[in-house]
C-alpha cells in the first residue's frame, strides 16, 4: 500500500485580484492583508486566523460519495482572495495539509497537529477541507490544544448526522468516532434531513446524545427556537468548534458537494447560522468541507464557499 502525508506552504499566486487602493487599509481586499508563512513562523497574534486547507478526498472515496474536495483548499482561497477584507484583524495562510492514497488517519493526525499549533498562538483555525473528514482532523487538533479534561461542544450545519458504524473511517463516520472516545464531548447538528438518515442513523443519535434541528425547523418562530438550542448548547461547554458541510445547503445554490441536497437549506440560512455561532466567546475554530470543484457549476459553491467563510471570520467573537 503506498502513500504519504504532505505538507506545503501554500502558494502566494493563489492570493491575488483586483486593487482599489494600494496605501489605503480600508479599500484592501483579501489578496492585500492575507500573509503567506510556514507554521512553525506563526508568531503570537490574538485575535488573528489562520488558515489551513486540508486536501483530502479518502473519507469521500470510502463513504462512496462524488471525489473531487481535495481540490478545493486552493480554489477557495482563490475567490476569498478578490474579496474586500472587511476585517479588523490580520489573517495568516499556513499552508495545507494533503492526504494521498490511503492514509487518511495518519494526515487527520497531522491536520490535528497543524490546528493545535495555530491555536496555541491564540490564533482562530481557518479549514478549508477536503471531504467532511476534515473534522476528525480539526476536533483532534482542538483537543490537543485544550487538553483531555476540557469539555467541546461540536456545533455541525450538515444535512446528515455523520455517525455511521463502518468498519473503517470515513467522511460519514465522524462524530461517532468522537462521541465513542471522548466523554467530555457534546454533539449538535443543525439543517438534518430525515430522508438524509435512515432510521438507524437517528437511534444511534438519540443513543450518543446527540441534540439536532430538523431542517425544516431551523427557521421556525423566525429563528428563535434554533438559536435557543445553540444558546443552551454553548453554555454547556468550555469551548466549542464549529463545522459546516457544504450538503447541507440546496443544491440549487450548492451543487458541487458530494452529495447534493434538493431540499437543502437556503445559503442566507446557513449565513445566519454560522455568525450566531461565531460570536460566541468560547468558539475555538471553523472549517468548511465537502466543495466538490470537479462537480460544481460556474464555480457557484466555490464562490458561495468563499464568501460564508469571509462572513463567519468577519463576526468572529463580535
Amino acid at each position: 500500500m503506498g502513500w504519504s502525508i504532505i505538507y506545503i506552504q501554500a502558494d502566494n499566486r493563489l492570493w491575488n485580484g483586483r486593487i482599489d487602493d494600494t496605501e489605503d487599509p480600508a479599500s484592501y481586499r483579501f489578496h492585500q492583508d492575507v500573509q503567506v508563512m510556514n507554521l512553525n513562523e506563526l508568531a503570537s497574534d490574538q485575535g488573528a486566523f489562520g488558515i489551513i486547507g486540508f486536501a483530502s478526498d479518502e473519507g469521500v472515496k470510502r463513504n462512496k460519495g462524488r471525489q473531487g474536495a481535495a481540490q478545493a483548499p486552493d480554489l477557495i482561497r482563490q475567490c476569498l482572495a478578490k474579496l474586500p477584507y472587511n476585517l479588523d484583524c490580520r489573517t495568516f495562510d499556513v499552508g495545507n495539509v494533503y492526504c494521498e492514497g490511503s492514509a487518511l488517519e495518519e494526515a487527520q493526525g497531522e491536520l490535528g497537529r497543524h490546528v493545535a499549533g495555530i491555536l496555541q498562538t491564540g490564533i482562530a483555525p481557518i479549514i478549508l477541507g477536503g471531504g467532511h473528514e476534515t473534522l476528525y482532523g480539526h476536533y483532534l487538533g482542538a483537543r490537543e490544544y485544550v487538553g483531555p479534561d476540557i469539555t467541546v461542544g461540536m456545533i455541525n450545519i450538515d444535512a446528515h448526522f455523520d455517525m455511521r458504524s463502518d468498519s473503517e473511517p470515513s467522511s460519514g463516520t465522524m462524530f461517532r468516532q468522537i462521541l465513542e472516545q471522548d466523554t467530555h464531548a457534546g454533539y449538535l447538528c443543525l439543517g438534518i434531513q430525515e430522508f438524509g438518515n435512515t432510521k438507524a442513523l437517528f437511534q444511534t443519535a438519540k443513543a450518543y446524545g446527540c441534540e439536532y434541528i430538523l431542517d425544516k425547523h431551523i427557521d421556525h418562530n423566525d429563528f428563535r427556537d434554533t438559536f435557543a438550542m445553540i444558546d443552551n448548547f454553548s453554555k454547556r461547554y468550555d469551548y466549542l468548534m464549529m463545522t459546516l458541510c457544504t450538503d447541507s445547503i440546496a443544491a440549487s445554490a450548492a451543487p458541487g458537494v458530494s452529495a447534493p441536497s434538493p431540499l437543502g437549506l437556503d445559503p442566507k440560512t446557513v449565513r445566519m447560522l454560522l455568525t450566531y455561532v461565531a460570536r460566541k466567546g468560547n468558539l475555538l475554530s471553523f472549517d468548511i468541507s465537502e466543495v466538490n470543484p470537479l462537480v460544481d457549476e460556474n464555480e457557484k459553491t466555490i464562490r458561495l464557499a468563499a464568501y460564508l467563510v469571509a462572513e463567519t471570520m468577519r463576526n468572529f467573537h463580535k
